[in-house]
């Protein structure tokens, strides 16, 4: 990194922060409906929301994650990256708007539907395209990037919301002509449009550049923003694997195994135990975990604002050490943690009992136990599975199936996402016990799999992405 000259070394981290602002929507979009939840649950201007259209409510964003998402590769291939972002800024745009004048439930949740399509595509093309603007030597700290901007994206969310609340007294409140919790959902404009305008001025991915053949236009991206010297051997190394198929479809991601490519299947599967460890339940449900532990509920907003800050910080400590380090060790030592936080915390939720209220609540020295369980998991997650997964999505794939086979795995992130989060009422009803050892069982189970299937790729160019999982899992270590 020290070798490369400070105008392209700022010129790329400043690209990379420019789109990874898709993240922060990403962050800000999911989060910022818990502030106005409640005052949706009540009688608000005809909502009312029953139990089961409040939960729908909630995740009804996640399945246009999802869709977005699966169509966000073929798209990206179709017409290149930044027009996708472009796109995904429009919908946070509409969708900012639309929820916050919504006249009912079922358009409010069209329109949440409409940002989850927005999520789902930006979820897609930051990590693809940022992997494809970097270096190989900073490539997996500015992949980070993405994960920072996400975790931002929900405290900024949880702030604004807040602050909203705050100032009109109560999130149903009137507040400037409109009730507090519509302005909530206003709010995300600012940030969809900031994200709209730096999309347009941020370079073309050199690689879609010379998939198209605008070979010009290619040579310029990799001489200003990566800093290549030898440019003409690396469009032609791009050029190779990028023909070494025909055109991109989904069905290039065809394989033996099940109907699709191994690596595809290693890209699924680390979306999926992403979700699995019950990340999103310390989010989304966290004021069940802390009144549990002798919090009021006054105080759960304060202490998710903590944990959400305590969240960059550690994202903050991978984005410094995955270069150094490496993506698999840091996965591995995430996995073990993560196994043994989630254990101890179903193990102090097994001495709960309920009160009068049907509230679970724990004898110390449990409560202090769960308590610093969830904060300590919170952080192996945050220091590792949460930035890496983005991380390996966007740089493990080959050039020829990299867009479509991201669109995969991250679709599978975000069913795998609403799986968990509508999920987790019923666990909790069976029990919390069962619930945190649910996770603990996938924090494990991921340790094995990252150990059998999972490449090393620090410091690897993107072209040579091609049988890194054949070579580990034949036991192996993918050479660096």
């Amino acid at each position: 990194m020290s070798q490369m000259p400070a105008a392209i070394k700022g010129r790329v981290i400043a690209i990379s922060i420019a789109a990874a602002m898709g993240g922060f929507l990403f962050g800000f979009d999911t989060a910022v409906i818990n502030g106005a939840v409640d005052a949706l649950a009540g009688d608000v201007s005809g909502f009312d929301l029953n139990v089961g259209l409040k939960g729908f409510a909630v995740s009804s964003a996640l399945i246009g994650c999802a869709v977005g998402a699966w169509f966000a590769g073929p798209l990206a291939n179709k017409y290149g990256r930044v027009p996708v972002m472009v796109i995904s800024a429009a919908l946070f745009l509409i969708s900012a708007v639309g929820s916050g004048l919504a006249f009912g439930v079922i358009d409010l949740i069209v329109w949440r539907v409409v940002g989850g399509l927005g999520v789902g595509a930006a979820s897609v093309i930051a990590p693809a395209y940022i992997a494809e603007v970097s270096p190989a030597k900073i490539r997996g700290r500015l992949g980070s990037l993405q994960q920072l901007a996400i975790v931002t994206g929900i405290f900024v969310a949880l702030l604004s919301d807040a602050l909203l609340a705050n100032i009109a007294g109560g999130a149903a409140q009137p507040l400037w002509g409109l009730d507090a919790w519509r302005w909530m959902f206003i709010a995300e404009a600012i940030p969809a449009v900031v994200y709209g305008i730096l999309a347009l001025r941020l370079p073309e991915s050199p690689r879609y550049l010379v998939a198209k053949g605008d070979i010009k236009a290619a040579t310029e991206v990799l001489t200003t923003v990566t800093g290549e010297v030898n440019v003409d051997a690396k469009i032609k190394e791009i050029t190779g694997t990028i023909h070494t198929e025909r055109s991109e479809s989904l069905s290039d991601l065809r394989g033996h195994r099940f109907g699709l490519k191994p690596i595809v299947w290693v890209g699924i599967l680390l979306s999926v135990f992403q979700q699995f460890v019950g990340i999103n339940v310390i989010f989304y449900y966290s004021t069940t975990l802390w009144q549990s532990v002798g919090f009021d509920e006054s105080d759960a907003l304060t202490i998710t604002v903590i944990t959400s800050v305590t969240n960059i910080v550690v994202t903050i400590v991978a984005i410094l050490l995955v270069d150094k380090v490496g993506r698999r060790i840091m996965l591995l030592v995430g996995s073990i943690g993560m196994a043994v936080t989630l254990g101890l915390m179903a193990l102090a939720f097994s001495y709960g009992t309920l009160d009068a209220a049907g509230a679970v609540t724990l004898p110390d020295p449990w409560a202090t136990i769960a308590l610093i369980c969830a904060n300590a998991f919170v952080v192996f997650f945050g220091a590792t599975w949460g930035p890496l997964v983005w991380v390996l999505l966007g740089e493990m794939f080959p050039n020829s199936i990299r867009a479509g086979a991201l669109a995969v795995a991250a679709a599978a992130q975000w069913a795998a996402n609403f799986f968990i989060s509508t999920t987790f009422p019923a666990f909790a009803e069976i029990g919390l016990t069962f619930a945190y050892s649910f996770y603990a069982f996938f924090a494990l189970l991921s340790f094995f799999f990252v150990l059998r299937f999972v490449p090393e790729t620090k410091g690897r160019e993107l072209e040579e992405m091609t049988e890194e999982v054949i070579v580990q899992r034949r036991g192996r270590p993918a050479r660096t």
